[in-house]
């Protein structure tokens, strides 16, 4: 992380370059496309650049799962090596493309990433690009992917990440520009906010993007009380705030709160959102001479955003910079491809296996038949935001490769299309069902591989999104889908579903009928070979549920609702399909609580619990099934009290065993854990007794059902209610 010296010595040399600037310069340098000065050494910079799951729009890079499947891992460690290589290969472009004078957009250092919003709903269609539904997981994910991206180094940025939207931002997508967000102090502290402080405190993110909509009816990339009262005041923000693109526009164009462009640049100025994403902040020249904003924040801001690409080493002296040496040779390695396999592997969720029909042994199956509208879709294997690869391998290929030299035959049919009724125009409703029901006939198992892709859940405006809006408008498997599981499933052979997929889905009827489910949300360029290495046992599944999945049952609330009260695993009193934090192994695991220590002094029996301490809970894991396996170890915490969470995760490691070995992981309780904020956003450690459960799934009635395991618990008490 950069030091403060550091940072001071940045600011102050951005401060000298600002004092030079004419009134014309300094406005547009605070445009995301900055134009060169070259009578003062400043070449052209474009400050938006992405890189949610790869460095992405600027030809190839290693193409990794998308955020969705990467929290399906649950692996803080794994995250901060994605975003190292994600920073390896954003600089070594950087280098070439530099060199050759391209400085375009999708070509700087400074990427727009992580999104650590909020999953709160699961129609919502930019969900996928997000790390799940859990504050807590969310921070300790992005905590780690911006220190990969960020690095080490005290004197320079490797690349500069930027924590978005901020805040309170899930959809609907088709009224962004205007929403109007309303939340109490409650869920804003408790959900929305967590994962900002942490990247902003923890992790020393380098930028934060402002959201579209309003929250609590101020303009988000002109809120007072987000960008001045919280981040900089509250929470100390060093770094400099960027808006959303065109976001600043909306102020006057579509939610009403200025009159025109000149009121509604000197909003966004004066609260302080320093770098305009957009074309708009030319009209700072006009704010000033009006008397709405002031050439001094004007100089600020600037001084804020030269400050970035000082750290970076793009401007000034950088000799001394390692980061440097990272030439064009590091795109698409050798070692970020096997980083991209593992990471697909881990993402990788089992929610069923009935009689273990999982692993496959290819050497028992003469024909194996790969059916429907994934089968063979490049698309949903990436997600959105995504670069391009070197090499795709979709589900049919990585079964090929799988299978290949042992004399299985692969048959394949579409069995219908993503979300039509038809292949084509001229052809009759269900025009593939026929030939998936023969690929049934004369296969032994069949994989069947349904959902989604990024043409149908996104952003608003992205080309090609079905639905528009890209929120999803039920949970319901697209188009002829269903059917096709209905037709394929009777046809009284093993099916398994394979769901692809950015976001929950209702998969009852697969449970219902198919033999086995794995979700491989958009599980990266590499997604079919992990796929595949999965059915046939190369490899056990360890991924984890981020988001739940709900039943057909499930009554979800207005999505333009943003209290929390029956949303996600913490707030819903319903019983879901599958719930968070689940998923199976090929290999079993017996957990056992060690000790208790209490501030380093072990302790047992009634537990009390204050301000200040910290409980420390040694768990002993081993693994007793016949195959090598990963598992999350995780803590959830509750109490019994009105507006409360049902329960929170507040702690997890995740760790990988031999068959038969053990190992004794430490999981930290921090008063914090067991504190929750009240109607008036206060931290308090509330007088109650909590209990702990922890396990390798949540404590909750659905987890036991579906893994026939209890988790391990413990009660502390708490004597007072105390402020944090």
């Amino acid at each position: 992380m950069i030091t403060k010296e550091r940072m001071l010595e940045c600011q102050e040399k951005a401060a000298k370059l600002v004092a030079e600037m004419t009134s014309e310069e300094k406005v547009y340098q605070l445009r995301h496309g900055a134009p060169a000065i070259e009578r003062l050494g400043i070449p052209a910079y474009n400050y938006w650049n992405e890189s949610l799951h790869g460095v992405a729009r600027a030809g190839i890079a290693t193409v990794f799962p998308q955020a969705i499947g990467l929290a399906a891992t649950f692996d803080e460690d794994l995250l901060e090596k994605v975003g190292d290589t994600v920073s390896t290969e954003g600089r070594a472009k950087y280098a070439g493309q530099f060199k050759y004078g391209d400085h375009g957009i999708y070509k700087g250092l400074t990427f727009w990433a992580p999104n650590i919003n909020i999953f709160r709903d699961p129609r919502w269609g930019r969900g996928h690009e997000t790390y799940g539904e859990d504050p807590y997981l969310t921070s300790r994910l992005g905590v780690r992917f911006v220190q990969g991206i960020q690095g080490k180094n005290p004197k320079y940025l490797k690349a500069a990440a930027c924590a978005k939207h901020f805040a309170v931002h899930s959809g609907p997508e088709a009224v962004r520009h205007g929403f109007n967000a309303v939340c109490n102090k409650q869920d804003l502290r408790e959900t929305y906010l967590p994962a900002f402080k942490a990247l902003v405190k923890e992790a020393g993110v380098e930028a934060v993007m402002g959201a579209y909509n309003r929250t609590n009816g101020e303009v988000c990339c002109g809120s007072k009380t987000l960008l001045k009262d919280i981040l900089r005041d509250e929470w100390g923000f060093e770094g400099h705030v960027t808006s959303d693109c065109w976001a600043i526009k909306d102020f006057h164009g579509n939610h009403g709160v200025t009159k025109n462009p000149t009121e509604s640049v000197a909003l966004a100025m004066n609260n302080g959102c320093d770098l305009n994403c957009g074309n708009i902040y030319q009209y700072l020249e006009d704010a000033v001479a009006k008397g709405l904003t002031t050439w001094e924040k004007v100089d600020k801001a600037l001084v804020r955003v030269l400050a970035t690409r000082f750290k970076l080493g793009i401007l000034g002296d950088s000799s001394d910079n390692e980061y440097n040496k990272i030439d064009y040779s590091y795109v698409d390695t050798e070692e970020a491809r096997a980083l991209n396999l593992k990471a697909s592997l881990e993402s990788i969720v089992l929610l069923d296996n009935k009689n273990s029909i999982l692993p496959l042994d290819a050497s028992k199956i003469r024909t194996i038949g790969v059916i429907g509208p994934n089968a063979d879709n490049r698309k949903a294997l990436v997600g959105n935001y995504e670069g391009t690869a070197s090499e795709y391998v979709t589900i049919v290929e990585g079964i090929r490769e799988a299978v290949k030299g042992t004399g299985t035959r692969v048959m394949v049919s579409e069995g219908c299309h993503l979300y039509k009724e038809k292949m084509s125009d001229l052809s009759e409703m269900g025009d593939r069902i026929a030939e998936a029901k023969s690929v049934c006939e004369f296969s032994d198992v069949v994989v069947l591989c349904v959902g989604l892709d990024a043409s149908l859940e996104g952003e608003e405006g992205d080309t090609g999104n079905e639905y528009g809006s890209g929120d999803k408008p039920n949970l319901k498997l697209p188009g002829l889908q269903g059917k096709l599981l209905d037709e394929v499933t009777s046809m009284g052979k093993p099916v398994i579903v394979v769901c692809l997929a950015g976001s929950a889905l209702y998969l009852d009827s697969a449970y219902e009928k198919a033999a086995a489910t794995l979700l491989a949300l958009y599980p990266g360029a590499q997604g079919g070979r992990a796929l595949a290495q999965i059915i046939f046992g190369c490899k056990s599944p360890e991924g984890k549920l981020p988001v739940t999945f709900y039943s057909e049952k499930n009554v979800l609330p207005d999505p333009t609702d943003y209290s929390m009260k029956g949303r996600t695993y913490r707030y819903m009193t319903e019983k879901p399909f599958y719930p968070f934090g689940y998923g199976l192994s090929y290999t079993s695991f017996n957990e056992k609580i060690e000790k208790l220590e209490l501030n380093g002094a072990e302790v047992s029996g009634n537990i009390s619990f204050k301000k200040g301490d910290v409980l420390d809970v040694f768990v002993t894991v081993e693994n007793t099934g016949k195959f090598e396996g990963g598992v999350t170890i995780q803590a959830y915490v509750s109490l019994d009290e009105k507006d409360a969470p049902v329960r929170q995760l507040k702690a997890l490691k995740k760790i990988r065993l031999a068959s038969g070995s053990k190992e004794t992981v430490k999981l930290s309780l921090t008063d914090e854990a067991f504190a929750l904020f009240d109607e008036d956003g206060i931290l308090k450690l509330n007088k109650g007794v909590y209990n702990v459960s922890v396990g390798d799934s949540q404590p909750d009635e659905r987890s036991v059902e579906l893994t026939g395991i209890k988790c391990s618990t413990f009660n502390i008490t708490v004597d007072s209610t105390q402020q944090i």
